[in-house]
């Protein structure tokens, strides 16, 4: 009973970072969609959160190396998920910002929003995928 309580309150965890994803992604693709034309399209709003959901539900809570002072190394897939939730989550503030603060941003902004939102999702999902793999 007590394994299926612990798997079912991981399982509710995932999903809830997943969701935070698909947030983060929704104002990302709204600001980005905004300040570039050809972004504002429906199909770009769910890319955005799709990102966003596999990303933080992959690259957010991966399992980590056993410690070992003997071959102590650089867990690549911890790295990964901590610089990939960095420029993610910082894309988004960056994106939630400009949006309630109703600034106006020149396109520079947009497009270093949106690379650093893609670069840090592809770097969670990387990490989450390479720390599974090694299980």
């Amino acid at each position: 009973m007590r394994f299926r309580v612990r798997k079912a309150a991981h399982v509710l965890e995932r999903v809830g970072l997943a969701m935070a994803g698909a947030a983060c992604g929704l104002f990302v693709g709204a600001y980005v969609g905004s300040a570039i034309p050809p972004l504002t399209t429906q199909g770009f709003l769910v890319l955005m959160m799709l990102l966003g959901v596999v990303g933080f539900y992959l690259g957010i809570d991966t399992p980590q190396l056993p410690f070992d002072e003997a071959h102590s190394q650089i867990d690549a897939a911890e790295f990964l998920s901590s610089a990939g939730t960095l420029c993610a989550t910082f894309a988004a503030l960056a994106s939630v910002a400009v949006i309630v603060l109703r600034l106006e941003a020149d396109g520079a902004l947009s497009w270093l929003v949106l690379v650093a939102w893609i670069a840090g999702v592809a770097m969670q999902i990387v990490a989450g995928t390479k720390a599974r793999m090694r299980k």
